[in-house]
């Protein structure tokens, strides 16, 4: 008995053994060699491998560190929140309102439509369109809404929120759709014959049974917003920054363990955003 279990645990560990190796060379083992890094030294030419906080203490020590980081966090939140309004509405429609599932099917093909293309030109497409003399205010123009044209709808916060909702919001439709499709038709229909309106019907079984779902929608987008930097330096016209701006800023000015030590922190921000989504909703145990 004793060597059947031994045995299977033998085989388990065999058979997660190259992933495990995978994980530790392209994933441990750089995270490791980054930390390294930030504490090394440099000058405007070279690395110098000797330990030092120098890198910490200038990056804690400037006021653009905290309004950066407070940009980075704003577009964020800010992202998440509408991300999970879109994707939690086109979700629902789909998952309870399309009864057919070939229709289902294409409707959600269609959803991914846009993401046939780069994130850079779905990005750029906006500019004609939010610019000054673009679609969006000589449209607003004609119809008399406005006199001049509108100045904040490109190169400004809302330019930059408007494209992160637009390239991230199909990361929520995609883990909510999946867990609404998977709830008990029957528990809705008990909800309806108990005298439950639709709105009661939501909210007290709908999204508690869609948590693991947007949890998981939250992780994609708030990660991917965090890391993002090239949709903040187009859409904002580099009047803005995020901390990956500051990290490439960094690399391109060859500042490696400067970049390395901006790494570090943002890493660990986002980790501790995912481990406070993770303290409200236990995804192993919902899925």
């Amino acid at each position: 008995m004793n060597r059947n279990l031994t045995s299977r645990h033998l085989i388990g560990w065999l058979l997660a053994a190259p992933l495990a190796l995978v994980l530790l060379l392209f994933l441990i083992l750089p995270i490791c060699l980054i930390v390294v890094v930030s504490f090394w030294q440099s000058t405007a030419f070279s690395m110098i491998p000797a330990f030092s906080f120098e890198n910490y203490e200038f990056l804690f020590g400037s006021p653009v560190t905290y309004a950066v980081f407070f940009n980075t966090v704003k577009y964020a939140l800010i992202s998440w929140a509408v991300t999970l309004v879109l994707g939690f509405t086109v979700a629902y429609f789909l998952a309870f309102h399309v009864r057919s599932l070939t229709w289902q099917v294409v409707l959600f093909l269609l959803c991914t439509v846009p993401f046939w293309t780069s994130n850079i030109i779905r990005m750029i497409s906006w500019i004609p369109f939010l610019g000054r003399n673009g679609i969006a205010n000589s449209t607003l123009m004609s119809w008399g809404v406005i006199d001049a044209p509108l100045e904040w709808l490109l190169f400004s916060d809302f330019s930059v929120i408007l494209a992160f909702v637009h390239l991230y919001t199909l990361f929520m439709v995609v883990p909510i759709f999946n867990t609404m499709m998977r709830i008990d038709r029957s528990l809705l229909e008990a909800a309806n014959d108990a005298g439950a309106s639709g709105f009661q019907t939501l909210v007290n079984v709908v999204i508690p049974l869609t948590k693991s779902g947007i949890m998981i929608g939250s992780i994609f987008v708030i990660t991917l917003v965090m890391g993002d930097f090239i949709t903040v330096r187009f859409m904002s016209g580099s009047q803005s920054a995020n901390m990956g701006r500051l990290i490439s800023n960094d690399i391109a000015l060859l500042q490696y363990p400067s970049a390395a030590a901006t790494a570090v922190v943002l890493l660990a921000t986002v980790l501790l955003m995912i481990a406070a989504l993770l303290r409200i909703v236990d995804i192993r145990k919902e899925l």
